[in-house]
């Protein structure tokens, strides 16, 4: 008699532990076989305020850790990722890509982690600024983090579209809600798995699963969110963000990029989840008669 299969069900992420949906819902995605992935949970709006509740709490752990600290944590992920390495391109073929392009992915995504881990500790000597100034002031600019960032990754890739985006947002010490790929989800979720394993502090990324339709407004929409990446190309969600996060003149970055490409890791992918805060230090200025100010 033939074994049933049984499809494992993806639970989302959030706040550090792995919940169904509160819907109770989820939906069956197929590959290009007509294979079932498996049972991926249809998040709901309630999943975002949830998971941007989590993130907020994260936010002042996470960007209060050191530099060094957070690149410590990128490099144990890879690490993580390194050695589970087998599933996620068992999970890629799976997902209709050729064996080849599965390895490449993989590898990529390893080697992104280990090149944004080296970034931790010194993104801020190249961004940060000491700036010359007309008056008997000390003057000087630094990064500081965003805080929280919904995160709409790539639609038409499982896992090198997700870390080439995640990376930069939570090595300059932000938090992250992402929304995985509607299609593609089955690397996104075990990825989780991956971070949860990798000490890095509950809430400081939380994933979901789900439609884009259903998701896009009440992430963009919500008030406590600070910034919006998205990877794509669709005019649509493109207005979206810009009418919705009018609200709370969030950040908008978008992206469409091919993520395999070496070129698309860059050190600049930091600096747009950072606010740029210049300090005016006024300094005695000895000349003449007299000292001023």
């Amino acid at each position: 008699m033939e074994r049933l299969k049984i499809l494992k069900t993806y639970k989302i992420y959030i706040g550090g532990s792995f919940p169904r949906t509160e819907s109770g819902r989820y939906y069956q995605p197929v590959n290009h076989k007509g294979d079932k992935l498996g049972n991926i949970c249809q998040s709901s709006r309630k999943d975002i305020r949830n998971s941007v509740v989590e993130a907020r709490k994260a936010f002042s752990v996470w960007s209060e850790k050191s530099n060094f600290n957070r690149g410590q944590i990128l490099y144990r992920i890879a690490e993580m990722l390194e050695g589970r390495k087998s599933q996620f391109v068992d999970e890629l073929i799976f997902q209709s890509l050729s064996k080849s392009n599965a390895e490449k992915e993989v590898n990529l995504s390893i080697d992104r982690l280990i090149y944004y881990a080296g970034w931790c500790d010194k993104y801020s000597q190249v961004l940060d600024s000491v700036n010359p100034v007309a008056s008997s002031h000390f003057n000087f600019s630094i990064n500081e983090p965003t805080g929280v960032v919904g995160l709409i990754a790539d639609q038409n890739t499982s896992l090198i579209g997700l870390v080439s985006l995640l990376a930069p947002i939570i090595v300059g010490g932000n938090t992250c809600v992402v929304i995985a790929s509607e299609n593609l989800p089955l690397s996104a979720i075990t990825f989780a798995e991956v971070l949860n394993s990798s000490d890095v502090p509950a809430g400081v990324v939380n994933i979901i699963t789900g439609f884009l339709d259903e998701l896009i407004k009440p992430l963009t929409t919500h008030m406590d969110i600070n910034s919006i990446a998205y990877s794509g190309k669709s005019e649509k969600i493109k207005k979206q963000l810009k009418e919705s996060s009018a609200l709370n003149l969030k950040r908008i970055n978008v992206y469409s990029r091919d993520w395999i490409k070496p070129v698309s890791q860059d050190l600049y992918l930091i600096s747009d989840f950072q606010e740029i805060k210049t300090t005016w230090h006024p300094i005695e200025n000895i000349g003449g008669s007299s000292s001023q100010y």
